[in-house]
């Protein structure tokens, strides 16, 4: 409820304030769009099946759910990219902001993070689901995640899947955290050239909510999917797993709301003054 609330939250703050009216904040509230759907991919089941008894999930349902989850998940990726971008051209190119990130650009620039992370989705469960599953069909997780699945799994060709489902996975992150980190060197290069610290603390600012949750989204990530795979491995990974769906979701709304002053300053005013008209 807290995630769904503090993304809803940003939403209607961009929304209703027309100063974030800009591609930075176009971004967020795509991002926040993302977190919601992510999380209902996941959370409301896992949520049921704790409360019940009978704990099953049909063929059909679960690769669904592998699917969304991963098409969200890597949407979120490609978005915190697209940014970083966003923050280059702002701090790099600032008297080609407007041209460099024009509605059109920014719609194709969002579109195309959507596409990305339905291919990525749809190659993952694709690879997954044409597998033969032998008994006893028991997902040791919380969810339809690939490790669990692919123990369930039985042929020639799991090894091969295995290797190809880990590796395109892994690519599109690295290539997204690459990215991120070509973006911010050159972001920090400029920074150290401007001359007074005010400048550069002013800068660096509207970077600051937006690394953060990269270095907590990435870090996650980066521990489920590049982390040695051992027999014992299958408790960590649901642990692991767990924290990144739930935790990930609910702390990127609080990290922008308190991080980012001018979207702060805009929840304050938009809700505030419903609140407590005579003090605004």
């Amino acid at each position: 409820m807290f995630t769904l609330l503090g993304n809803l939250l940003i939403m209607a703050t961009i929304w209703g304030e027309r100063s974030l009216h800009t591609p930075m904040y176009l971004f967020l509230c795509t991002l926040s769009v993302s977190e919601i759907l992510y999380t209902f991919a996941i959370i409301p089941r896992m949520l049921a099946d704790l409360l019940s008894t009978h704990r099953s999930i049909a063929l059909t349902a679960c690769a669904s759910q592998m699917f969304f989850s991963f098409m969200f998940g890597f949407t979120h990726s490609f978005l915190l990219t697209v940014m970083g971008y966003d923050r280059y051209v702002a701090i790099c190119h600032p008297l080609r902001y407007n041209v460099l990130m024009s509605p059109r650009g920014c719609a194709c620039l969002v579109a195309w993070s959507w596409a990305g992370g339905s291919v990525m989705g749809l190659v993952v469960t694709i690879a997954i689901f044409h597998l033969t599953f032998c008994g006893p069909n028991e997902v040791h997780h919380f969810a339809c995640h690939v490790p669990p699945l692919l123990k369930l799994a039985c042929g020639n060709n799991v090894p091969d899947v295995t290797r190809g489902v880990g590796l395109v996975c892994i690519m599109a992150l690295l290539g997204c955290c690459l990215l991120i980190l070509l973006s911010y060197a050159f972001i920090v290069a400029t920074i150290l050239k401007i001359p007074s610290a005010e400048g550069r603390h002013k800068a660096f600012s509207t970077c600051a909510s937006h690394l953060t949750v990269v270095v907590v989204h990435y870090g996650f990530a980066s521990v489920i999917y590049l982390k040695p795979k051992g027999p014992q491995s299958l408790e960590g990974d649901t642990l692991m797993g767990i924290t990144y769906t739930v935790l990930t979701p609910f702390l990127s709304p609080i990290i922008f709301s308190l991080r980012n002053k001018e979207l702060k300053n805009a929840i304050k005013k938009t809700f505030l003054s419903k609140l407590y008209p005579e003090k605004i």
